[in-house]
């Protein structure tokens, strides 16, 4: 098996061990095998040695929540408020989808991710309406190496006359099965339930969705907010029934009373924010204080990158500062003054996109930290850059100073899948053209206006 041994690094380990300054890291194959200041060469001497001065090492991160379908779209959507993005975007755009649209959108939105740190990503694909779309959105994970969890989810078309509502269509379970089925012990991917939930459905197809997803004993994920509950009381009919647990992640959550949401914390249900996209489109202000009222965290995700960008180090940055914003603004209406320190400190916000991911995933055991006998998923930042130097606070720096152009180096279960700012193994250049011509062709076909730049 392949060893690498990291040498000289400062380590954020998420993890018991904490900061480490100055620590090297052993990988033997798809495991993490040691952590400390200083390790021997292994025994035999064949490791790959990789000279880390200079550099932090994260674990990789965890986007918890994202429309990859929606790449081919980038931009698309940044002006819109969340009513605008309904019709355009579900209504509208989603509808010309081919599969192979789907595979490129997915293929380069999961390389991009790669690119950007994360090595796991949660694809919530809901605009699959048939088995040869959802395939090929699979294929794509797979071909990227990234890690992945695919939610299999469900079109949201305006219904024709005629037509059944999607809100009133239950959660298709022989397809959600057969893709179980099909990528059952794959190393590097999951598949999970991306349902309605009782926001955007009728109880009868609620009730159905989380009753499946507790059979499959998979994730039952959905969206929480966004307009008028189709099912009001619908959260109290499901606990009464027994049906929520830790299973079930809910995103956004904006539209859940207090009551509603430390019953369902309560319940070790967990909740997924994605700061810059609820911002901008009108949901709210993210839950995380709320949650963290409660003794608990979100994880994040980057939702839509056809709104905004799919860096995770922008989302914690803007869920921090957001959350920071909202504590300072209490605190003066109550006391008059500005806090006497930062209600939120940077390790909880670097939490929320690692560890906080890994457990939304139920994935904590595996991911989200650095440990001997973990998945060797992990971030090579250079530090000894121009907008890093001088290094005072490695957490900080991570949270506060680093961007996608620190991003050195990414290894997904022992191998690397971008080195010395390179992916390793990927010809971008027929991929992006592929890309632009699913954009611009989706974007024609419903003769949406932009500013398009030139072929």
């Amino acid at each position: 098996m392949a060893r690498t041994l990291i040498r000289g690094a400062a380590v954020v380990t998420m993890d018991a061990q904490g900061v480490l300054p100055c620590a090297d890291v052993l990988v033997d194959g798809d495991r993490i095998a040691a952590i400390a200041p200083q390790l021997p060469l292994p025994e035999g001497g064949d490791a790959d040695v990789v000279d880390a001065r200079g550099c932090i090492v994260i674990p990789g991160l965890v986007n918890a929540h994202m429309h990859t379908w929606q790449t081919a779209l980038r931009g698309v959507a940044a002006n819109w408020t969340l009513p605008e993005y309904f019709r355009t975007m579900h209504a509208g755009l989603a509808t010309v989808f081919t599969p192979e649209d789907l595979h490129i959108a997915t293929l380069v939105g999961a390389l991009n991710q790669l690119d950007n740190g994360t090595t796991t990503l949660a694809d919530w694909c809901h605009n699959n309406p048939t088995p040869a779309h959802s395939d090929a959105a699979v294929a794509a994970l797979l071909e990227s190496g990234i890690r992945a969890a695919f939610f299999h989810g469900s079109p949201k078309p305006d219904p024709r006359p005629g037509e059944t509502p999607f809100w009133e269509r239950p959660h298709p379970r022989a397809e959600l099965e057969r893709l179980r089925t099909t990528h059952q012990g794959s190393t590097l991917l999951q598949v999970h339930a991306a349902v309605l939930g009782p926001h955007y459905a009728t109880m009868d197809v609620a009730r159905h969705d989380f009753r499946m997803a507790r059979e499959l004993d998979c994730i039952a994920s959905l969206h929480q907010g966004g307009g008028p509950a189709r099912s009001p009381g619908g959260w109290q009919q499901l606990d009464a029934e027994g049906l929520l647990g830790d299973n079930v992640n809910i995103v956004h959550g904006h539209a859940l009373s207090d009551a509603e949401l430390a019953r369902f914390a309560a319940l070790g249900m967990s909740f997924t924010a994605t700061p810059e996209s609820e911002m901008s489109e009108g949901h709210g202000h993210p839950i995380t204080g709320r949650l963290r009222a409660l003794g608990r965290a979100p994880s994040l995700g980057v939702d839509l990158e056809s709104a905004v960008s799919g860096d995770m180090l922008t989302q914690a940055r803007v869920a921090i500062g957001l959350q920071r914003s909202l504590d300072n603004v209490a605190h003066r209406a109550a006391h008059g003054t500005i806090p006497a320190t930062s209600t939120v400190p940077a390790l909880e916000a670097l939490a929320w996109v690692t560890i906080e991911g890994a457990r939304m995933l139920r994935q904590q055991h595996r991911i989200g930290s650095l440990d001997a006998g973990k998945q060797a998923d992990l971030v090579l930042l250079r530090a000894d850059t121009l907008n890093m130097q001088p290094l005072h606070d490695v957490v900080a720096a991570v949270v506060f100073q680093a961007s996608p152009a620190n991003i050195d180096s990414v290894m997904v279960a022992g191998r690397w899948k971008k080195r010395a700012g390179r992916l390793l193994g990927v010809d971008l250049a027929p991929k992006l053209a592929a890309l632009n011509a699913s954009g611009r062709r989706i974007v024609r076909a419903l003769g949406l206006r932009t500013h398009l730049a030139p072929d």
